[in-house]
């Protein structure tokens, strides 16, 4: 309890606090996934006298007064992220330059627990009375520029899991059965490979169709060319020399990843000819045209995995050790192993209780404003999966899909994978620097 409550001080846990803000972050999407389910504004007009224009009744002092478009739809997943946005651009801001935990605001990171609860559903419930117009807007075009940078720090998540993946498997084998691992390596390569060759083929059977498909086809021939230079370039020899972890594994992990993201901007063409529904390609019909105030449907299969991949990278960058010196680098992090070895042996009493210690009081594990600016970043990117990336039109009563999300997506990929490739030939071109 003084944990929480920040009355012991010379505490720390990094991991734990790492974990901590991850579990607000996904409190505040499970309940912005709530506040978006279809029929949820129907269910509270039913409620007497709580919505305007729903169920009244004849109690005295009790009146219609709550605005449920507000509360719920869209509009109510835009307050939400922002309420948790600010919350972690706050901290961005208060933890920016923290060395060790002998600075009086690492308490404030790993403690007060409770009053950090209360100032996130303060910010969330003042979110809620901002009015509409054009807020909505300039929300959605802070969403666009946050969700970007985003994917492409997912990405990067996804080159340092690969690589920690192959390297653990590869140590392995030298140090157990070591046909039985390199046939684990291998059989997840193939797989990787497969789903994303069998991604490009039925995004050029389907989503290349139309007239004014174009753009389509460029975005899957290119990006399919950049998955096989990074496929190549993973095992030149002298990449191999420099970094003999690398390999396929990582990069058929990214090339399937470069699928995904591709897949996702497609499915955001405003225009349905190249941009079939799932449903309507299982029944083999056209797609509907959406019409004028429709609701935004975000529960669709690129949606969904979205989550899932949102759900997944976040958890990881709250429990990461990596190794890796470029991607620790990218991410603001460097772990000090030693450090934790000597850790590990002094929480450990000499009654044998294994008591928790200041990990961090010479050098923190990571950086603590990087991090949390990663979470705000996690809050834009989760706003617009639930919205589909759909556009507020210009009376602010429907969403409409846009081109501007297709861009936003597909040069993310291209960063992304520029990124990984850098981390590739960055120890070869900088041969006098250490990377190891």
């Amino acid at each position: 309890c003084a944990i929480y409550l920040g009355c012991c001080p010379s505490t720390y846990n990094s991991t734990v606090s790492r974990l901590a803000f991850s579990f607000l972050l996904l409190l505040g999407s499970l309940v912005s996934v709530i506040m978006i389910l279809p029929g949820m504004e129907a269910q509270l007009k039913k409620i007497p006298g709580f919505c305007v224009g729903g169920t009244s009744i004849t109690i005295p002092g009790i009146e219609n007064k709550v605005n449920c478009d507000v509360i719920v739809g869209y509009k109510s997943v835009y307050r939400m992220c922002f309420a948790m946005a600010c919350f972690f651009f706050l901290f961005s801001i208060i933890m920016i330059r923290v060395r060790s935990s002998k600075d009086p605001r690492a308490s404030l990171q790993n403690g007060f627990w409770f009053f950090k609860f209360l100032i996130l559903v303060g910010i969330t419930v003042g979110a809620f009375f901002i009015p509409d117009g054009t807020f909505n807007t300039v929300w959605f075009y802070f969403g666009v520029v946050g969700s970007f940078i985003f994917i492409i720090i997912q990405l990067i998540l996804l080159v340092d899991f690969s690589h920690t993946w192959n390297q653990s498997w590869l140590e392995n084998a030298e140090e157990g059965n070591s046909k039985c691992w390199f046939a684990a390596l291998l059989s997840f390569t193939v797989l990787h490979y497969a789903l994303a060759f069998s991604a490009v083929v039925l995004f050029y059977i389907y989503y290349t169709t139309g007239d004014d498909c174009t753009e389509h086809k460029i975005f899957i021939s290119l990006n399919l060319i950049f998955c096989i230079i990074i496929s190549i370039v993973a095992i030149l020899p002298k990449v191999q020399e420099a970094q003999p972890s690398s390999g396929l594994l990582q990069a058929s992990l990214i090339s399937l990843y470069t699928m995904y993201v591709t897949w996702s901007a497609m499915t955001n063409n405003p225009n349905r000819k190249c941009n079939p529904s799932l449903l309507s390609l299982v029944n083999n019909t056209p797609s509907p045209t959406p019409s004028p105030g429709q609701e935004v449907q975000w529960w669709d299969a690129q949606g969904i995995i979205g989550l899932v991949i949102f759900f997944f990278c976040t958890l990881y960058a709250s429990i990461r050790s990596s190794n890796n010196t470029q991607v620790n680098r990218l991410m603001q992090t460097e772990e000090n192993q030693g450090l934790a070895a000597d850790d590990h042996e002094a929480a450990m009493g000499e009654d044998g209780v294994r008591r928790a210690v200041d990990n961090e009081e010479d050098a923190v594990t990571y950086s603590y404003s990087f991090f949390h600016f990663s979470l705000c970043l996690a809050s834009l990117y989760i706003m617009m999966t639930l919205t589909n990336w759909y556009q507020p039109d210009a009376d602010y009563q429907a969403m409409q899909s846009s081109m501007p999300a297709v861009w936003v997506k597909i040069s993310s990929s291209w960063i992304g994978l520029a990124l990984y490739l850098w981390t590739l030939v960055a120890p070869v071109i900088l041969s006098n620097r250490d990377f190891n």
